[in-house]
């Protein structure tokens, strides 16, 4: 059994490869498929929302939800104008606000958002949550989740793989879920790798302006998010996320293109 399940994984490992949008990237994401790993992802979701408490300030809620239907929208054009509409196949988009002091958003595979109030305060703003939501989406968009969890499989091929593929070991397989899309067990984010991050930056950027939200404010989020940070963040070489600085390198660098999507945008 091992052998076999071994010899599929190395299949998948030729045949399971997709293309990231605007990127143009190549993944691994054939050994666990779009179909179940989404499915998992809403199972996973529904756990952490009900298990936290949801914002009840309906201002802040309503801003979340309107942002988030924005950047849906222009995902969904930008898929649809460049052939990647397969790509969205069973998403059912999902935005909640928790009521928590941590500085964090999240998104799982299939459009699951949800934002922490605690990152509200550094957002300030519509255009401030347009920033972070095109992030987070972007993981979703360009199936950082997935590709993390094939990942993982690939680091356990064997009986472990093989339980999982199997269905024989539903908490192992929810446990990949919360790994693969950067969430601790204690619902802390876990980080991706610095090439994820870099690339939802890429993403998100464009999104955001595709929505209608100008994409000049994403390095001026960043800054402030520095800013709060008090010098607590850790070298860039000891971090898989690209040090503040870096990150607002790249996103300068990437709007001029940004600002034509901003300013052909129909959704303003």
């Amino acid at each position: 059994m091992r052998k076999l399940i071994a010899l599929s994984f190395i299949v998948a490992l030729v045949i399971g490869c997709t293309t990231v949008p605007i990127t143009g990237r190549k993944q691994l994401t054939g050994v666990v498929g779009s179909e179940e790993v989404i499915a998992m992802s809403a199972d996973a979701y529904k756990q952490v929302i009900d298990s936290v408490q949801l914002s009840t300030n309906q201002e802040q809620v309503a801003m979340i939800r309107r942002v988030g239907t924005r950047i849906q929208k222009a995902v969904e054009q930008y898929m649809n104008n460049n052939g990647y509409e397969g790509l969205l196949d069973g998403f059912d988009w999902e935005f909640n606000l928790i009521e928590s002091d941590q500085v964090n958003a999240w998104a799982m595979p299939g459009g699951k958002v949800a934002f922490y109030t605690g990152i509200l305060p550094i957002c300030k703003d519509d255009l401030g949550v347009a920033v972070v939501m095109g992030h987070e989406v972007a993981h979703a968009v360009a199936k950082h989740g997935q590709e993390r969890m094939n990942q993982n499989y690939a680091k356990q091929v064997g009986l472990s793989i093989g339980a999982v593929a199997l269905g024989q070991d539903p908490t192992l397989a929810q446990q990949m879920v919360f790994q693969a899309v950067g969430i601790g067990t204690d619902i802390g984010l876990l980080k991706f790798s610095r090439t994820h991050e870099s690339e939802a930056d890429e993403l998100g950027l464009t999104f955001m302006a595709i929505a209608g939200y100008d994409p000049s404010e994403a390095p001026k989020f960043w800054e402030r998010m520095s800013a709060g940070s008090s010098g607590q963040a850790p070298p860039e070489f000891l971090s898989t996320h690209p040090s503040h600085e870096t990150r607002i390198e790249r996103l300068n660098a990437a709007l001029p293109k940004a600002m034509e999507y901003y300013n052909k945008s129909t959704l303003k």
